[in-house]
C-alpha cells in the first residue's frame, strides 16, 4: 500500500511539474503580448507589432506542449486516483470541466486567429484576438486554482452517506477565501517567468550583437514587468497567501517556517537552517528575532504556534521538503527583486544596454523563475499533506486500489523517457525561433 501511494504521488508530481513549465510562461507572456500589440496601436511603430508576433510564436509552442503534457494528468484522476475522483468528482469536476470547455477553447481558437488572421482582420481585431488569448489563459489559471483552493480549504459542500462530496453552494467555490490571494500570487509569479524569459532573450541579442533594436525592447520591457511583478508577488499577494496559511493551516505554517517550538515572546524568522525532524530542531540556524511575528501579525511579540502544539498525525508528511521548498521560493524571490531593481536603475540612467554584467545576469537567471514557481507549488502541495482535501480526505484514501505499484512505476518510467524527448524537441524548436529572431514587416 505504501509503495502504491509513493509511486502514484511520484508519477503525478513528475507529470505536473513538467507540465507546469509551459503554462507558467504562456500566462505571463500573454499579458506582455497584449502590451506589445497595444503599444503598436498607440504609436504605430512596427517593432512593437513585430515583437507581439514573435512572442506569440513562442506562446504557441508552449501552448502546444502544455496541451500534450496536460492530457495525461486528466487520465491519472481515473487511473491512479479513482477513489478521489469518485468521492470529490461532483465538485472538482465542475471547475475542471469549465476550464476545458470555456478557457481552453477560448484560448486555442483565438490563438489561431492571432497567428494567421492579421491581414484579414486588421489591427484592431488582431489586438482583440490577442486580448482574448490572454483572457482565456488567465481564466484557465483561475479555474484550476479554484479547484486547488477547494482542496486546500473546502467550502460549499456536504458529505452524503456513501462518503461522496456534493456541492450545495456553487458560489462558494468562487468566494473561497483561499482563491483570490492564491490566484493573484500565481499569476504574478507567471509574469515573473515571462519577464525573465523576455529580458534574457533580449540580453542574448544585445550580447551577441544581433537584432539589437529588439534586444533593447525586450530587455526594457522584461525589466519593467519583472520589477513590478517581483515586488507584487512578495507583497501584498505573498503576504496575503501566507496569512491564509496561518489562519487555516497553522501546522503547515509552522513546518514551512521551521518553528518546532512555540515562542511566547515572538517568533524569529529563519534565514538559514536545516530541519532535524527526529530531534525537532533546526541545525546551524541563522535567524532574526521577532521578525516573523511582526510580518504575520504586525506585532513584535505575537505568538505563533510551533509544531509541538499539534498532534503528529496531522504533521505534513515531508517537513524537510516543505521547509526547503518554501525557503528556496522566498530566497529566489528576493534575488529577483534585487536584480530587477538594479537593472531598472541602470535603465533610468540609460546605461543598462551597455552594462554587460547585468545583461549576463539576466541571461543566467532565465531558469530560476521556473525553479521558484515549482518550489512554490511544492510548498502548497507538500503543505496540504497528508490530505487530498484538507482535514476531510487523506491522500492514502484517494488512490486506485486495483492499480499495482508495478504498473504505476512502469508508466512513470515511460513518461520520463517520453517527456525527455518532448523537452529536447521543445528546446530545438524554441532555439530555432529565437535564433532566427523577430521578422520585421511593414505596417499593414
Amino acid at each position: 500500500m505504501e509503495d502504491m501511494l509513493f509511486y502514484d504521488r511520484m508519477q503525478f508530481a513528475f507529470t505536473i511539474t513538467f507540465h507546469y513549465l509551459f503554462p507558467q510562461l504562456t500566462m505571463g507572456l500573454s499579458l506582455m503580448i497584449v502590451y506589445f500589440k497595444w503599444k503598436f496601436l498607440r504609436t504605430k511603430i512596427d517593432k512593437y507589432n513585430d515583437a507581439a508576433k514573435f512572442w506569440m510564436k513562442i506562446f504557441a509552442l508552449n501552448f502546444a506542449m502544455g496541451v500534450v503534457t496536460g492530457i495525461p494528468m486528466e487520465f491519472q484522476f481515473g487511473t491512479n486516483w479513482a477513489k478521489f475522483s469518485e468521492l470529490t468528482g461532483g465538485i472538482i469536476g465542475q471547475t475542471l470541466a469549465m476550464e476545458g470547455m470555456f478557457s481552453f477553447f477560448l484560448e486555442s481558437s483565438f490563438l489561431g486567429l492571432f497567428l494567421f488572421g492579421e491581414k484579414l482582420m486588421g489591427q484592431k481585431l488582431h489586438f482583440l484576438t490577442g486580448f482574448l488569448v490572454f483572457l482565456g489563459s488567465w481564466a484557465s489559471g483561475y479555474l484550476i486554482i479554484a479547484t486547488h483552493s477547494w482542496m486546500q480549504h473546502p467550502v460549499g459542500y456536504e458529505i452524503l452517506e456513501n462518503g461522496k462530496f456534493v456541492l450545495n453552494n456553487f458560489g462558494a467555490l468562487f468566494s473561497n477565501p483561499w482563491l483570490l490571494p492564491s490566484y493573484l500570487h500565481n499569476q504574478l509569479a507567471s509574469v515573473i517567468t515571462a519577464s525573465f524569459v523576455v529580458a534574457a532573450i533580449g540580453a542574448f541579442y544585445l550580447l551577441s550583437n544581433k537584432h539589437s533594436e529588439f534586444g533593447k525592447l525586450f530587455v526594457k520591457t522584461g525589466v519593467i514587468f519583472g520589477l513590478i511583478s517581483s515586488v507584487l508577488v512578495a507583497f501584498p499577494t505573498g503576504d496575503w497567501t501566507a496569512k491564509n496559511v496561518v489562519k487555516h493551516q497553522p501546522v503547515t505554517f509552522a513546518a514551512m517556517e521551521g518553528i518546532f517550538e512555540t515562542e511566547d515572546k515572538g517568533s524569529e524568522i529563519i534565514l538559514i537552517g536545516q530541519p532535524d525532524t527526529e530531534n525537532k530542531k533546526l541545525d546551524n540556524k541563522i535567524a532574526v528575532p521577532n521578525v516573523l511575528s511582526f510580518l504575520t501579525y504586525q506585532r513584535w511579540d505575537a505568538k505563533i504556534k510551533g509544531l509541538n502544539e499539534f498532534d503528529e498525525s496531522i504533521y505534513p508528511t515531508n517537513i524537510p521538503g516543505l521547509y526547503y521548498s518554501y525557503h528556496i521560493m522566498v530566497g529566489l524571490g528576493t534575488i529577483f527583486i534585487a536584480l530587477m531593481l538594479l537593472a531598472s536603475i541602470q535603465l533610468l540612467r540609460k546605461k543598462l544596454y551597455k552594462t554587460k554584467w547585468i545583461l549576463w545576469s539576466l541571461m543566467f537567471m532565465l531558469p530560476f523563475p521556473y525553479i521558484a514557481n515549482t518550489t512554490g507549488w511544492y510548498t502548497a502541495e507538500l503543505g496540504r499533506q497528508p490530505w487530498l482535501v484538507y482535514n476531510l480526505l487523506r491522500t492514502a484514501d484517494g488512490i486506485s486500489p486495483t492499480v499495482s505499484s508495478g504498473n504505476t512505476l512502469f508508466t512513470l518510467l515511460g513518461f520520463i523517457g517520453l517527456y525527455l524527448l518532448l523537452g529536447l524537441l521543445f528546446l530545438m524548436l524554441a532555439g530555432k525561433i529565437i535564433n532566427k529572431g523577430p521578422e520585421t514587416t511593414k505596417q499593414i
